[in-house]
């Protein structure tokens, strides 16, 4: 019997979990260090209120035409619809429609997760992966070590070099060399909760801004989700530029969040002030430079078998995700 650890419950990890449903003659178990599912395509609820939410990652999923049975059973189960709602200064491409998630953008890997059936379990944070007779010791900040037969990794490639115990030695120079090649944007992210019944007067549901050195993104987030109601209040969902988020990546968050915030009053001056705020820090927000000549994963070790991939191999898009859990899940089955 197999016991199956897929290393982040992000994208890639919920598909790719879902995809090895039946395939492993034993369990699949998934971890991930943050309190719940989604990595960067992740939703916040309101400290006031569960009921108000914001997409402080991913906002839409823009997926190529012909994506086949892993978009259409989204579709069909309605966790995507389209986006019908109005977004100034978004780019549309020939070959693509835009998609968004009612219930939020995390409703997307939840359903992964669920379709899977693993086991699933948060604020495990993995520090080491070692080899004990034929199996990988695992362990975690806190809590025992576990063993398993297969490990997938799913995080991205900077967390990857910075595991300890003998992947460090397991990883020929050749790998790391690609490893380190990666290169990942950074940038921060707000989100602004409002009491029901606040009103935010303004004509569109998102809007991408070219002309302030600080934000690059404005999304009135239930209104882009077409849930405008008097019941919940609404928010907003501020994204910085990628060059804001480079220059103050190790700057105190809260300091980072009072300049958004005056800068975000210059641009919507009338919008009231929030009942909460979150300001969520993305250090590896978007892939800028992918592995070289690894499209998908790469196998670290062959028996016992240590996999990693991600959008790290492909490219940081619900396409990129799906290719790469495509990807892994084939290389596991074919090891099994």
């Amino acid at each position: 019997m197999a016991r199956v650890l897929v290393l982040g419950a992000g994208l890639t990890g919920g598909a790719c979990a879902a995809l090895l449903r039946g395939a492993v003659c034993g369990r699949v178990v998934v971890w991930d260090k943050a309190r719940g599912a989604g990595g960067r395509m992740s939703t916040s609820r309101s400290a006031r209120g569960a009921a108000c939410s914001a997409d402080l990652g991913a906002q839409y999923v823009s997926p190529r035409a012909g994506r086949g049975s892993f978009f259409d059973e989204l579709l069909s189960h309605g966790i995507l619809k389209p986006l019908t709602a109005p977004i100034e200064g978004m780019v549309e491409k020939e070959d693509s429609c835009n998609y968004m998630a009612p219930q939020g953008i995390s409703a997307v890997v939840k359903y992964y997760l669920k379709q899977s059936g693993a086991d699933v379990f948060y604020e495990y944070h993995v520090t080491h992966i070692s080899l004990r007779d034929g199996k990988w010791e695992i362990s975690r900040k806190t809590g025992p070590p576990e063993f398993f037969d297969v490990v997938i990794l799913t995080i991205p490639v900077p967390q990857i070099l910075q595991l300890q115990g003998d992947i460090v030695n397991i990883i020929n120079e050749r790998q790391k060399q690609q490893l380190e090649a990666t290169n990942y944007s950074s940038r921060y992210a707000l989100g602004l909760f409002y009491e029901a019944g606040v009103c935010i007067d303004v004509p569109w549901a998102a809007k991408y801004i070219t002309d302030n050195p600080c934000i690059r993104f404005i999304s009135i987030d239930n209104k882009k989700r077409n849930i405008e109601s008097p019941e919940i209040g609404p928010s907003v969902v501020v994204h910085t530029t990628v060059t804001f988020g480079s220059e103050h990546l190790d700057s105190d968050p809260a300091e980072v969040q009072q300049l958004i915030l005056s800068h975000l009053e210059s641009i919507m001056p009338s919008l009231p002030k929030p009942a909460s705020v979150k300001c969520q820090k993305w250090r590896y927000s978007q892939v800028t430079k992918s592995v070289p000549n690894c499209p998908g994963h790469m196998i670290l070790h062959t028996q016992p078998l240590l996999i990693c991939g991600g959008d790290g191999f492909t490219c940081s898009n619900f396409d990129g995700c799906i290719d790469s859990a495509m990807s892994l899940a084939e290389a596991v089955k074919s090891h099994l």
